[in-house]
């Protein structure tokens, strides 16, 4: 049977890597040290995905626009600080080279800095497996359609030829905005429910549902 889609393009944080329990964790630690109240889980966990300005802006709305440098340093600091310990989801490196073994064209779209993402590929060693990639330092924040647009364009791949998936509603929200299809990591940062109603092709909850739909239907 003829593959439905050609390029596949992942969300990094909350998708592939389980990392969204230490971004809470630093997001949290960030606004107590500028004296800041603790943002509720659900609030620090809906940011998860965006861009890294644009995530604080939204867990803390009414920190001073000068303060936000000593916020973002802050968090940094904190997430740095157990960056090498956070893991894939059991079973994603496994997914991943079966994917590029059966000749997908793989890429990632994530809110990540540039650095952040090199330091991340390089440590999970899946770096070689993805063609292309984006960040939220060199593009609009999710769920603004630019990575996408730019990733098809640089990969010469259409829109229907294309699946986005992600863990967030902002990875969904940006799958639509570029006219794309998407599929939700229900295990990830947003609640199950939160995505469906996004009508995703399927919302899957855990890795190894992912891979099985992706080797019955991609």
């Amino acid at each position: 049977m003829a593959a439905r889609f050609e390029l596949l393009v992942f969300d990094w944080d909350g998708t592939l890597l389980d990392s969204a329990g230490a971004i809470v964790g630093a997001i949290t630690a960030a606004c107590l040290d500028l004296g800041l109240p603790a943002p509720p889980a659900q609030r620090a966990r809906y940011v998860i995905g965006l861009g890294l300005h644009d995530a604080l802006r939204h867990v803390a709305p009414d920190l001073p626009e000068e303060r936000y440098p000593q916020m973002v340093e802050r968090y940094r600091h904190h997430y740095l600080a157990h960056d090498q310990e956070l893991q894939l989801f059991d079973g994603a490196a496994a997914m991943i080279g079966e994917l590029y073994a059966a000749g997908f064209t793989l890429a990632v779209a994530t809110g990540k800095s540039r650095l952040g993402l090199e330091r991340a590929l390089r440590s999970s060693g899946l770096g070689g497996c993805f063609r292309a990639s984006r960040c939220a330092d060199e593009c609009f924040s999710k769920p603004h359609p630019q990575m996408l647009e730019e990733l098809m364009d640089e990969l010469s791949v259409g829109r229907q030829r294309t699946l986005m998936i992600g863990d967030t509603t902002h990875d969904l929200l940006m799958a639509q905005n570029a006219g794309v299809a998407c599929l939700a990591a229900a295990y990830g940062a947003h609640p199950e429910a939160t995505l469906a109603a996004l009508r995703p092709l399927a919302c899957l909850r855990e890795i190894e549902e992912m891979a099985q739909w992706l080797r019955m239907n991609a």
